[in-house]
């Protein structure tokens, strides 16, 4: 999901696929190493060593994912050594929020919908307004896509969308929490598909598709279902789940990312805020809420203890208690993206950092040796 899915996905620019795959993987290669390091100090220090094992990696990748996202909203707009510097940044701030959020306020959040593509999406988000360009119309031929670049584009949204409820329930207690997560993130994303299908033709005057609503919004759902998937959302609840996130996500496509920039001058180039930010918190609502009525007539005594951790430090805990902090995590993950990308953006402002001119931006030939061929 992290090297193809991502990388893929953003290589709809029609001259920028060498540096959509290439920097997704210069990135998400340094990012799994200082991940490593940064969530083993917070997670697995022991006696002056960091303990590693295969949960670790998945959690690193589960942090460079977050970087990912943040990647989309800055693409083709700046360097190599800037992607550098915000993924060693954010990695830092991922990890200090998530320790927060899951070791100090206790909260669940197995798919990551608030620490992951929430924070990811808002502290994108933040550092792409930090960075507007003025003059990135200049550039604006560039930002389109051709046949074959949207082709290479729904390669990745295959890996990601198939790869989905491995990814949410990676990390869940194994056994019946698992499987409700690879349940529930199959019928989400399921249901997402025909929302974004059914959305897209609606809105456009033809009643045609938009192949950047079908590339994004259809794994919407996986986003939306993230804190809940492990919990008993049910069937229809995931469903549910998943086509309001497909419907928003492609609303949000065609009319809230042309209103971002021409009134916020937020530059969102891949558009993560509609399958990232606005699904990641109808993920963390969905999950506080599916806490909040958490009882044991469903989940048995026994299974609602083992499934929210009533025990030590929630002992006293009841389910209401657990979905008023899951809204704290989420307020908290806000707070820590929206200052963090803005000291993240000042910092990259500095014009020194070998970022392109305005009307080189999304252009690979600034940082790649050129390939002489038909059509170039």
């Amino acid at each position: 999901m992290v090297f193809v899915g991502f990388g893929f996905l953003m290589t709809f620019l029609q001259r920028y696929g060498f540096s959509a795959l290439g920097f997704n993987f210069l990135l998400a290669a340094f990012g799994i190493q200082w991940a490593l390091l940064m969530q083993g100090w917070f997670h697995s220090f022991k006696d002056g060593h960091i303990l590693l094992g295969v949960e670790n990696l998945i959690n690193a990748d589960f942090c460079v994912a977050s970087v990912c996202v943040a990647f989309g909203a800055v693409l083709g707009k700046v360097s190599p050594v800037q992607l550098l510097i915000m993924t060693f940044v954010q990695v830092t701030l991922f990890s200090v929020n998530e320790f927060m959020l899951l070791n100090l306020l206790l909260v669940k959040d197995a798919g990551g919908s608030m620490t992951i593509h929430t924070f990811g999406a808002y502290f994108g988000l933040t550092v792409t307004w930090i960075l507007y360009r003025r003059n990135l119309e200049q550039s604006k031929r560039r930002q389109t896509s051709v046949y074959h670049s949207d082709l290479f584009a729904m390669i990745g949204t295959l890996f990601l969308w198939m790869y989905w409820p491995s990814f949410n329930s990676a990390v869940s207690y194994h056994g019946d929490a698992q499987h409700r997560a690879a349940l529930n993130t199959y019928c989400s994303l399921a249901a997402s598909v025909l929302a974004a299908v059914a959305v897209s033709s609606a809105v456009h005057r033809k009643g045609r598709l938009d192949m950047v609503h079908i590339q994004n919004a259809t794994l919407a759902g996986g986003v939306g279902v993230g804190t809940a998937a492990e919990m008993m959302l049910m069937p229809y609840g995931a469903l549910l789940v998943g086509g309001l996130c497909g419907g928003l996500s492609t609303l949000g496509f065609e009319f809230l990312t042309p209103f971002l920039e021409s009134r916020l001058r937020i530059q969102d180039t891949c558009g993560i805020h509609n399958l990232h930010g606005i699904p990641g918190i109808v993920g963390a609502i969905v999950g506080a809420v599916t806490a909040a009525c958490a009882t044991p007539d469903v989940y048995g005594k026994a299974g609602l203890v083992h499934s929210f951790d009533f025990e030590g430090l929630k002992q006293n805990w009841t389910a209401k208690t657990q979905g008023k902090f899951q809204i704290f995590g989420l307020l908290l993950t806000l707070a820590v993206a929206l200052v963090g990308g803005s000291v993240m953006g000042l910092i990259l402002r500095l014009p020194f950092w070998g970022q392109a001119a305005d009307e080189n931006c999304f252009e690979d030939s600034v940082y790649w040796e050129p390939k002489i061929g038909p059509g170039l």
